[in-house]
């Protein structure tokens, strides 16, 4: 039973960390990035198994993970308030052209970031092009042209 309340109180400390991080975390991941995430990943493992490596523990604590991220996408399902707290709600940072500076530093997005994604999605090449720029759930930016 210790493995699968070590491996809840991971999933859940991992969970609440990540979204305290922000959205734009995961989305632009650096080499910096990488090696914490596996740094992480070899400390979680750690913290999960304890000094015991048998097969069977290791099947459990990943019963045990996948069970839990079940368990919370049901839950996201039903409980509009757990879903909004875990992943968020989009976010507009840009409106007819104009950044939303507070919420862009919030976020932790600049200017750049948002004038890529227009170059990427849609060709833009300026702000005054943008009619809105939304810092979706995922990390990502959506991009509405002005017609």
């Amino acid at each position: 039973m210790d493995p699968v309340v070590r491996s809840a109180v991971i999933y859940v400390a991992l969970l609440v960390f990540l979204r305290l991080a922000g959205r734009r975390t995961l989305m632009q991941m650096t080499s910096f990035d990488f090696v914490l995430l596996l740094i992480i990943g070899e400390a979680t493992q750690n913290a999960l198994l304890q000094n015991d490596s048998s097969v069977t523990n290791a099947l459990l604590v990943i019963l045990t993970l996948i069970s839990l991220d079940i368990a919370f996408s049901y839950v996201k399902q039903r409980v509009p308030i757990v879903a909004r707290w875990i992943e968020g709600l989009p976010m507009i940072i840009v409106r007819d052209g104009r950044p939303l500076t507070d919420l862009m530093v919030k976020a932790r997005v600049s200017e750049f970031d948002v004038l890529s994604a227009a170059r990427e999605s849609q060709g833009l090449e300026r702000m005054e092009q943008i009619k809105y720029a939304v810092l979706e759930t995922t990390g990502s930016i959506s991009i509405i042209p002005r017609n």
